[in-house]
């Protein structure tokens, strides 16, 4: 084991973040190991795996940096803007490379939709409403961002939300929005939207799958709960 007294620069070369990865490869270090090598360099009185490390624990893990905002990340002590750049950026290319690997899935389940829009929309602090596209064969066409804002039949642009569907084509539709707060509970008007947008996919000739609301690390299906369908 490494001497946390030392710098790392300091320690045994096989347990130098770097060169472990060069040798083993990524998946052989710890979460703490990978940033520090995003970081480069700790602080003063720390070296960079142990503030790697407090930063982990202070924001909750990786999803919890991920969700962080800027300026509270980089108001940590030891971090700053550059550090916190590099680490919202390694983040968010993770983040797209799932995305990119997922292009053009079949879904099946509402846990494939889940796998697809829960790691990005479960981190919104605003409410966010989306629609999975998909053609006769259950694969993805398109994955458009409707709107923003408090998810309403008052608000609700129905129009609006099926135009991207017939843009692209699609034969279904996957409803899809987040609650903030975490909890994916449906709420009365949740499922009065759900009832509107089935009853105006049927008038279109596009039905509607599902309703999921995203949460934190949760969903909720209201196909499955039978909440706005039947």
């Amino acid at each position: 084991m490494p001497d946390y007294r030392l710098t790392v620069r300091e320690w045994p070369a096989t347990e130098q973040p770097r060169e472990k990865l060069q040798q083993s490869g990524p998946a052989s270090l710890s979460n703490a190991e990978l940033i520090a090598i995003l970081l480069r360099v700790g602080s003063e009185g720390e070296d960079v795996v142990s503030l790697s490390q407090r930063i982990l624990v202070e924001q909750g893990g990786l999803s919890g940096i991920h969700r962080a905002v800027f300026a509270n990340i980089s108001a940590v002590r030891g971090m700053g803007a550059a550090k916190t750049c590099a680490l919202k950026a390694a983040l968010e290319l993770g983040r797209r490379l799932m995305v990119e690997d997922a292009q053009m899935p079949s879904i099946r389940s509402p846990q494939d939709v889940a796998n697809l829009l829960m790691l990005e929309m479960g981190s919104l602090e605003q409410e966010c409403l989306r629609t999975v596209l998909l053609n006769t064969k259950n694969m993805v066409l398109a994955i458009p961002t409707i709107y923003r804002g408090s998810v309403n039949s008052a608000g609700l642009r129905v129009g609006e939300l099926f135009r991207e569907a017939v843009r692209h084509n699609a034969t279904s539709i996957i409803v899809v929005h987040n609650h903030p707060s975490g909890d994916p509970t449906p709420s009365p008007e949740d499922v009065t939207v759900t009832r509107a947008l089935v009853d105006a996919g049927k008038l279109m000739d596009i039905e509607v799958l599902d309703h999921l609301v995203i949460g934190r690390q949760r969903y909720v299906s209201l196909k499955e709960r039978g909440l706005g369908f039947g």
